[in-house]
């Protein structure tokens, strides 16, 4: 992910990301976090997680170490604390600019929820989120988990199975083993 030059405005070190992920909301903050693990930091690897932010709503995460965006990038940071938090503050349309790829975009509330462990943080950021941006607004971006969340195809599947049972139980006569109501 390129991201724009920024301006340094907060350095913490903390054990969870909360502070810093409430801070962002609650100041409105745009630009982008970069979150270190302490590890890291000694090793001299580069695992860090980058989160862009829009008025403090989580937007974008990549994972330096591992290459991965969204909740991937999430999940490769997660436990890996105490972290070193950086944020730089960047211009809206700067930071509006950065190509906004599906396999980036997170849900407003997953780092609460995936780095900082807090349900009312993420309800918060879901709650201050533009229209489009939470989960009930976008489709996921893997297909197995758009497929896993089209209930209505689901069950559509599942009616086909239980039907081709009970079809292949008549023509082999073992009607008696069915176990649903429907013979």
């Amino acid at each position: 992910m390129r991201l724009p030059r920024g301006d340094l405005v907060r350095s913490r070190t903390a054990v969870a990301p909360a502070d810093t992920l409430a801070w962002a909301l609650d100041a409105d903050h745009t630009g982008y976090l970069v979150l270190e693990p302490a590890d890291a930091l000694l090793g001299g690897d580069d695992d860090a997680c980058v989160l862009t932010l829009v008025d403090g709503v989580p937007r974008l995460a990549y994972h330096t170490g591992t290459e991965r965006g969204g909740s991937g990038a999430l999940d490769d940071a997660a436990g890996a604390g105490p972290y070193s938090v950086d944020c730089y503050a960047v211009e809206r349309p700067a930071i509006e600019a950065v190509p906004d790829a599906d396999q980036l975009v997170v849900s407003p509330g997953a780092p609460a929820e995936r780095l900082a462990g807090d349900a009312a943080l993420a309800e918060r950021a879901c709650a201050a989120a533009p229209p489009g941006w939470t989960d009930e607004d976008a489709a996921p971006a893997d297909p197995v988990e758009a497929f896993l969340a089209d209930e209505e195809r689901l069950d559509a599947i599942r009616d086909r199975a239980r039907e081709e049972a009970r079809r292949k139980a008549r023509e082999w006569d073992l009607t008696d083993a069915l176990v649903d109501d429907e013979n």
